[in-house]
This record gives structure tokens, C-alpha cells and sequence, in this order.
């Protein structure tokens, strides 16, 4: 092991609120980043220098988002920026990296539609979660929906693209209702109110954050079965249902590429590091192993460029893989995003998702949704699968 203590460090941002509406969630962020900025100085740091994490907290307000990106590229000796949750929070960053020549890393999942080259976005794009998550549940539970979302951007464009695939399938959305980025629970009392009245077969939720164990607790409290009328959810995660507790988690459904309890013995190895560095405790998230698996693959990238400069970094990540806690992951060189692995699940009596439905394959991301019927989701990903696809 190479002695890095003594050489200057290599200095990165982390950008994840410990405070505000979405703090559960990006509090798994900042560990998943934070156990593998660990796992590398342990291992000797980068070119025997040690990595310097810089973190600030937004408290989820995307003014305090852009102000601290300013300050970490003008201040602090940082180029690299790993951070952001809600898009409203990344659209406010991007323009700041665009003009100082940063990048930033993204590690949640997203409604697509966007480039920037100084950008890697490893969450998934809609075609590696929502087509996957409409497909299970238009042939298990039916096809008319009711929408419920956050008011920001992502629910928008996230209902939009669902409302497509329910279409396709001669379903029918029955509402679409938005609730304030930070509700009270009245708000979704009002919303239950209507699902009564339209009685829909399937709630697809966008609501992020704290407004989430809002929305399951009263679904709970009107009486609802999840066996015939379950949320549906792609922003609820392991971060989520700590908040809420098994009661009001079970039986409701996401899809997402990785499951704190996905049985692969890299997944293992990966939680039981997680929680040994933050608590048995701690929530391990699709979010957390993204953000954890992207540090991983910019400092090999910075490793092989001798430099965190941008462009030479993105160079090499070019087309980079490595073997993440969901399976092998690489970027796409066309478009910065990720080749990720699709996976459906539910939530028990103990709060824990069981996987329902595995694809077995690693989906190329289609970020513009160029293929976007339910019957074409799996064409790139059947072609970009490795020899043997993960447990699941």
C-alpha cells in the first residue's frame, strides 16, 4: 500500500442535503460517496495521494445548490462535484460547471431529456426503470392509473412519459394531482379523497422526500389494499419506508437497479460495508449505490488521466465499466449515462423489498426515449448484457 498521507490531496465536492425535504434519501447518497472515497484512501489514494472530500450541506433548496457549486469551483480547488437529488437541484448546478469547466456527477434517477458533456448521470434513465416498472404492473394489477407527484419537474415529465406506456396498453389516467414539494398531511388526505372516488387500479407515485411516508401512511389510515390498489413508485427507497415503518410500507412497489436486499455477493459485500461504516441501521439505497459507484469510476478515470481536469477525464471514462454492487455497469461515451440493470420490487411485512421481477439484462440508456413502446424496452439491453446476469 502506497503511502498517501504525505502528498497533497485530491480535493472533491459532495453536494447531498443533511437537512430539508429530501435529506433521508441524500443522506444515503453522501455515505455510499463517502464509504467509497474511504475504500480508496485505504487502498493508497490516487496516484499515492490521498482524495479530500468537501461537503456542504443545501438543505435542498436549489439556490443554496448553485452557491455552493460556485464556491467549491472558485474557493475550494474542486472540479469535481458529486451531488444533487431533485432535478430542480441539478438543473441549478449545471449551468454553474458548464461555465467554470467542472463536472458533476449525478447519481439519481431522472426524467431523461437532458445532456450537458459536463455531466455523468448514473441513475437511471426512464427506459431503465419506468418502462420496466409499467410493464409489471399494466400485466399483474391493470390498467388504469392515478398519478400522484412532487411539484417540480421530474414528477411532470415522469407522469408524462407513464402516461404513454398506460396509453400503449388502452389503459386510461384516471387524475393527476401535484402536492407541494414539502406537504402537510392534509394535503394527501384531499388526494385519498379522490382515489376513493375513481378507484383506480394502480397509484403511480412521484412524491419525493419527506412527503412520501406522508402519502403511505394515509393510504394506510383510508383503509386501502395494496394487494388490489398498490403505489407504485420510483422515488421510493429504502431511505423512505425508515421513515414511514412496515406497516404502512407493505405490499407497495418500485423499480429501481438495486435492492438493499439484492442476494448478488457484491451487493452483500457492499451493504455489510455500508453498515458497518454508518450503522446497522442506515438505509441502503438505489441512490447510495450510484453515488458510491460513481466515485469508484471517475478516480479510475483520474487515475489513468493523471489529472481531474475535465476533458481528460471524460476520455477516459469514455466507455469505462467496472463491476458495481447491481451488476456491471459502463458508460455510454454518447450520451454520459449508464448501462444499468432494471429490477422490480415489492415490500414485505418487515418494510424490505423482495425482488418480483428480474429482467436478467443490463439496459443501454436511452435517455431521449428514442424506443419507447413497452414491447421494445429490452432491445439494446439483451445485446449489452454480460455472459452471466446477476442474482437477483
Amino acid at each position: 500500500m502506497s503511502d498517501a498521507s504525505s502528498a497533497p490531496p485530491w480535493r472533491v465536492g459532495l453536494l447531498y442535503s443533511a437537512t430539508g425535504v429530501t435529506a433521508a434519501i441524500e443522506i444515503s447518497q453522501q455515505r455510499g460517496a463517502l464509504l467509497a472515497i474511504d475504500e480508496i484512501n485505504q487502498a493508497g489514494g490516487v496516484l499515492g495521494r490521498p482524495v479530500e472530500a468537501v461537503v456542504y450541506d443545501p438543505a435542498s433548496d436549489p439556490k443554496a445548490y448553485r452557491r455552493y457549486a460556485e464556491t467549491l469551483l472558485t474557493q475550494d480547488e474542486v472540479r469535481i462535484i458529486f451531488g444533487c437529488y431533485m432535478s430542480s437541484t441539478r438543473k441549478a448546478v449545471l449551468p454553474v460547471v458548464e461555465a467554470l469547466r467542472g463536472l458533476l456527477f449525478y447519481p439519481t434517477l431522472y426524467e431523461g431529456f437532458e445532456y450537458s458533456r459536463h455531466c455523468v448521470y448514473t441513475g437511471a434513465a426512464p427506459n431503465q426503470n419506468a418502462i420496466q416498472l409499467a410493464k409489471y404492473l399494466l400485466a399483474t394489477h391493470g390498467n388504469r392509473f392515478f398519478m400522484i407527484g412532487s411539484n417540480y419537474v421530474f414528477p411532470y415529465e415522469s407522469n408524462r412519459i407513464m402516461s404513454d406506456f398506460v396509453t400503449q396498453s388502452s389503459g386510461k389516467v384516471l387524475d393527476e394531482v401535484y402536492v407541494p414539494v414539502d406537504p402537510t398531511p392534509q394535503d394527501f388526505e384531499r388526494v385519498m379523497a379522490k382515489i376513493r372516488k375513481t378507484g383506480p387500479d394502480v397509484i403511480f407515485s412521484t412524491v419525493v422526500g419527506r412527503g412520501t411516508a406522508m402519502l403511505y401512511e394515509a393510504y394506510r389510515a383510508a383503509g386501502f389494499d395494496p394487494a388490489t390498489m398498490p403505489i407504485a413508485s420510483l422515488t421510493t427507497s429504502e431511505a423512505e419506508v425508515a421513515e414511514m415503518g412496515p406497516e404502512a410500507a407493505r405490499g407497495h412497489i418500485t423499480a429501481a437497479p438495486f435492492f438493499e436486499t439484492l442476494g448478488t455477493s457484491a451487493a452483500r459485500r457492499f451493504v455489510a460495508a455500508f453498515k458497518a461504516r454508518h450503522g446497522a441501521d442506515a438505509p441502503v439505497t438505489a441512490c447510495a449505490e450510484s453515488a458510491y459507484f460513481q466515485v469508484h469510476l471517475a478516480l479510475r478515470a483520474l487515475a489513468r488521466a493523471g489529472t481531474d481536469a475535465p476533458e481528460p477525464l471524460l476520455a477516459h471514462l469514455a466507455d469505462a465499466e467496472m463491476d458495481a454492487p447491481q451488476g456491471r455497469v459502463r458508460i455510454d461515451a454518447s450520451n454520459n449515462h449508464t448501462y444499468l440493470w432494471p429490477r422490480v420490487a415489492r415490500l414485505d411485512a418487515q418494510g424490505r423489498f423482495q425482488i418480483v421481477w428480474n429482467p436478467g439484462i443490463r439496459v443501454k440508456p436511452d435517455p431521449y426515449c428514442v424506443v419507447q413502446r413497452l414491447d421494445d424496452w429490452s432491445a439494446d439491453g439483451l445485446n449489452a448484457a454480460s455472459p452471466s446476469s446477476p442474482e437477483g
